[in-house]
């Protein structure tokens, strides 16, 4: 069948296999035998990381069940299909929430592990992959690896982050955090330069768990921004069956991209505004404040039927202003935008995973439109800065990045060491393009 990624670039011809168990991808491994695999949650990566051209994906939908939540050692196990929507309004229900959890609540444990995601804290609790206590990760050759930091260690290490490259995890037992409740307390603050975003996300850090920025790359020439901060409301023990109202629904695929210029000027310069009015302090429902794009389903539709190309990248503290300041000036030039500019910190939190993106430093992300050759060279003009910046971008989003950008990256040693651990069975879109197997 034809399938594409949340980005919607291409669609390819794959084989879509839904596995129930262990039994069952066994089946699947023994039945495509002359075939590569490659595991698929929710479908919600942006790139290539989730597509396997003529091969197998091997879906984790069903593997869906709870296996034990122990609130005395704050942790839960449960299938690699349970999407974090589903894990954390049962946490949260139960006193207790997912560490860290990325930009979108509807993709997979499976993937937020091979993806090593991220939150907004990332000085305070690093990764998802830093709360993964154990894993279960089931080899093309049927074996069944128990992986933690004490046991196959090496194999534990390539698998957070590791793009699904490792094998297949069956269920993973992650640690959690004690909360009140559903609610954070938030605060906007409105900025109109760049240097004042770099003052404000390292004072912030010390008393705000929660720290980010949305950017504005075309009203306020790059400069201006709203830098958002909050912590969990450690007092407030209501709402916690509570949920945001119902989403709304871009109905079918636009025509055109409804993302252009006009629109980008309209939209920047409204939420600005917005935004500004409400400075707080203010109390908000996490999934409104870590999720935002969640309450427009199908969002992804309004960049039309070629798609669009998200961008992250993260570079060293010492080099981030001026690299980011770069960029922006770049993207100016280009005469293209991104309504979805987020700027934020990583802390000195060291991940676990081989391959995983964060260090400490700066990371920006954006979204384009797919507008062909002159997208790409703006892509091209920003991997160089960011290469000058010995920074890297991030593969959980990435469509496109030359080798060499990902060799200078994450570095050569590295990914061969990875490669020790790789299954000569599991392949994809982005690994055939990255490190040619």
């Amino acid at each position: 069948m034809l399938i594409s990624s949340w980005g919607r670039l291409n669609l390819e011809e794959q084989e879509l296999v839904a596995v129930t168990g262990r039994e069952s991808v066994r089946k699947a491994f023994e039945l495509y035998k002359d075939k590569t695999f490659l595991p698929r949650g929710n479908g919600r990566s942006y790139g290539d990381v989730c597509n396997n051209k003529d091969g197998v994906l091997l879906w984790s939908g069903y593997l869906d069940n709870f296996i034990s939540f122990d609130a005395e050692k704050a942790e839960v196990t449960c299938g690699s299909g349970v999407i974090l929507r589903n894990l954390q309004r049962f946490l949260v229900k139960n006193g207790f929430m997912l560490p860290v959890t990325p930009g979108t609540q509807m993709i997979s444990v499976g993937a937020a592990i091979a993806n090593d995601v991220h939150c907004k804290n990332h000085h305070r609790f690093g990764t998802f992959g830093n709360h993964v206590k154990s894993f279960r990760l089931l080899r093309s050759d049927g074996e069944i690896l128990d992986c933690s930091p004490e046991k196959n260690s090496g194999y534990y290490r390539a698998t957070i982050g590791g793009i699904g490259l490792t094998g297949f995890i069956l269920d993973a037992t992650l640690s959690l955090k004690k909360v009140a409740g559903p609610w954070i307390i938030a605060e906007n603050i409105p900025y109109y330069d760049l240097k004042t975003f770099f003052d404000l996300a390292n004072s912030s850090e010390k008393d705000y768990e929660h720290t980010v920025s949305w950017i504005d790359c075309i009203t306020g020439n790059g400069e201006r921004g709203i830098f958002m901060r909050g912590n969990n409301d450690d007092t407030d023990t209501s709402g916690r069956d509570k949920h945001p109202g119902l989403s709304v629904k871009v109905p079918f695929t636009m025509p055109f991209s409804l993302v252009n210029t006009p629109s980008l000027y309209c939209f920047n310069k409204m939420y600005f505004a917005l935004q500004c009015l409400k400075k707080g302090p203010f109390k908000v429902h996490y999934e409104k404040f870590f999720y935002p794009l969640d309450g427009i389903l199908e969002w992804n539709r309004i960049y039309g039927p070629k798609g669009f190309f998200q961008y992250q990248c993260v570079v060293p503290t010492d080099t981030g202003l001026d690299a980011v300041q770069e960029m922006q000036k770049v993207i100016a030039e280009s005469g293209q935008g991104s309504f979805l500019g987020v700027l934020k910190t990583f802390g000195d939190y060291k991940s676990v995973g081989m391959l995983s993106f964060p260090y400490k430093g700066f990371t920006y992300a954006l979204d384009f439109p797919n507008r062909g050759e002159s997208t790409l060279k703006l892509l091209s003009d920003l991997d160089a800065i960011v290469k000058n910046a010995h920074g890297r971008l991030y593969t959980a989003k990435d469509a496109r990045q030359p080798r060499e950008m990902f060799e200078s990256g994450y570095g050569t040693e590295t990914i061969n060491e990875f490669l020790k651990y790789r299954d000569p069975k599991m392949s994809s879109d982005m690994s055939r393009r990255l490190m040619g197997v």
